[in-house]
């Protein structure tokens, strides 16, 4: 693969699965926008050692969870980069509560930041993908969005909205070179969202073992390379849900 000349923009970018899919597309050789919320160091330090590697790396923070945010994270990005071809919409928030504890602000906060970014992110990008004639979006959903998971209905309901948006960019943007897909990754290490003990996780999981962010960033990797790939969901589960 190769990316020189591109530009990717990755949110949730300062640790787990953004982290480490923000520093192979950059091995590969595209420029990378780092979003991230609150962690500044190692949003830092992972623009730095993108930088020794010859790439260009700008660090942006936002919240999310605030629609003006989100805008200016995008123009941003096309304002120092000069182009945005790649996106990973990867940050997402997974508060683990029952239905009879969830509140109205939790769901609505649940949708705010992990479905509305992923939305405003393609409007601003899609236009200068289309006039190039090549773009990939890539959205991380769960497998909650096909089994419930157990997080809680805010969760699943928001990963499962993000696969509606895949169909329906995918059917449009194909024409124009566009591939947008998702991933659905379960328990994987690193994310500070495992809903529980590790040990005990271990056992649901067929390949004997917790996922890694690495895991995931290969596949988003395949998912960039490939360009007859499109409107699909990979699932990364280590076999837990068969579908």
């Amino acid at each position: 693969m190769d990316l020189h000349g591109k530009v990717a923009l990755v949110t949730g970018a300062s640790s787990g699965i953004g982290y480490e899919t923000a520093r192979r597309l950059a091995e590969q050789g595209a420029d990378v926008v780092i979003g991230y919320g609150q962690q500044a160091k190692p949003a830092q330090e992972l623009v730095d050692s993108i930088k020794l590697m010859g790439r260009r790396a700008l660090a942006v923070q936002a919240d999310l969870g605030d629609a003006d945010q989100v805008t200016k994270l995008a123009d941003t990005a096309l304002a120092e980069m000069g182009r945005v071809d790649i996106l990973i919409s990867n940050a997402g928030r997974g508060q683990q509560m029952k239905l009879e504890q969830l509140t109205q602000e939790e769901w609505d906060t649940t949708m705010n930041i992990n479905v509305r970014p992923s939305f405003l992110l393609s409007q601003r990008l899609v236009p200068g993908m289309r006039d190039r004639g090549w773009g990939r979006i890539i959205f991380v959903s769960s497998v909650a969005a096909f089994t419930g998971g157990i997080v809680g209905p805010h969760y699943a309901t928001s990963k499962a909205a993000l696969l509606g948006l895949t169909h329906s960019l995918a059917s449009t943007l194909a024409q124009h070179g566009i591939t947008v897909n998702a991933v659905a990754p379960a328990l994987i290490e690193q994310t500070g969202m495992l809903p529980g003990a590790p040990a005990e996780l271990i056992q649901r999981i067929p390949v004997g073992r917790l996922g890694t962010p690495a895991d995931v960033a290969e596949i988003i990797l395949s998912l960039v390379d490939n360009s007859y790939i499109t409107n699909q969901t990979l699932l990364i589960d280590g076999g837990m849900y068969p579908h």
